[in-house]
């Protein structure tokens, strides 16, 4: 066998190798005379252990997430900001959200090359092919993570808008029949976890940081930063200003609840009427070839029957 034929195994055993000497080298174990010291030190360490070891992937991601996510660590404090914000929006709110996911993007964009390396270089060789498949493998590999992302926060923001509405309204209910607003917030993620998981979420979130001292302003501002909705933004900007001068929290909840119904209604509306030009395509492409054929084929067949017989 020549070398041209060797090259593309011997890379591909040469990442293999290399991937499996990190991930032995991220979950080797201590000797028994450490864990030993260990467990004296910290006698609950052993059931942390077991639970990380029922995670299974997850627990070895997680305890490898600060030295994989080194390469990709934003270097300025503004880039982690933004990283932190965009995990909030997508629902992941735990202080090391950011370092697993840069993990994930990293070990994918292994993965990616790992699988682009070995199908680019077995069937194309050491050639301009099997070079574009390596380097399409890693950029799949790298941006695929962004993307469940992106779609992870549309959702949830779309969500978030959707329930909102009944949210407020159920709140109005609450605030106006003696409850404050905390214990209104409560009673609604009580009522309406099943329909309205997202939202609830970030109620029972702002009232456990409420409980804990921090002030309301901070967590109405940070509430509405975490959806990144604007209207749950405007919400929390309008409670503030009502917290602050003191006016009724009743009725600026029943305001921003009636600008947000006729928000819902006007989007509803502008959806109807975009769909009298959104049926066009399938009307020109699947159901008006059948109508003609139906109309139009009896009279060609009669026409090319009187052709052939003159």
């Amino acid at each position: 066998m020549d070398m041209v034929t060797i090259l593309p195994y011997a890379i591909f055993g040469g990442i293999s190798a290399l991937i499996w000497f990190a991930v032995s080298h991220f979950s080797e174990k201590d000797d028994r005379v450490s864990e030993r010291l260990m467990d004296i030190r910290d006698p609950g360490r052993r059931n942390k252990e077991q639970q990380e070891k029922s995670e299974g992937v997850s627990g070895m991601i997680g305890k490898a997430a600060p030295t994989l996510s080194k390469a990709l660590k934003p270097k300025t404090e503004l880039e982690e900001s933004v990283l932190k914000v965009r995990m909030a929006n997508a629902g992941f709110n735990s202080p090391t959200a950011p370092q697993v996911f840069l993990s994930i993007k990293l070990l994918s964009m292994i993965v990616g090359v790992i699988i682009g390396a070995a199908f680019g270089f077995i069937s194309w060789g050491n050639t301009q092919s099997g070079w574009s498949a390596f380097a399409v493998g890693a950029g799949l590999g790298f941006y695929i993570p962004e993307l469940v992302m992106g779609y992870l926060r549309m959702k949830r923001k779309q969500n978030i808008f959707l329930t909102m509405p009944d949210a407020l309204d159920l709140l109005v209910v609450c605030v106006e029949s003696g409850l404050g607003l905390d214990a209104g917030m409560r009673r609604v993620s009580e009522e309406l976890s099943d329909t309205a998981p997202d939202i609830c979420s970030e109620f029972n979130l702002a009232n456990f940081q409420l409980q804990m001292g921090r002030p309301r302003r901070e967590v109405l501002h940070d509430m509405g930063v975490r959806t990144g909705v604007d209207d749950m933004k405007a919400l929390a900007a309008i409670l503030i200003q009502a917290d602050r001068f003191g006016s009724s929290i009743a009725q600026a909840l029943r305001v921003q609840s009636d600008s947000m119904r006729v928000k819902r209604m006007q989007m509803a509306e502008e959806k109807a009427q975009k769909t009298a030009v959104q049926m066009i395509f399938p009307l020109v492409l699947f159901i008006f070839p059948g109508i003609f054929v139906v109309l139009v084929g009896p009279a060609a067949i009669s026409m090319m029957d009187s052709l052939l017989a003159m």
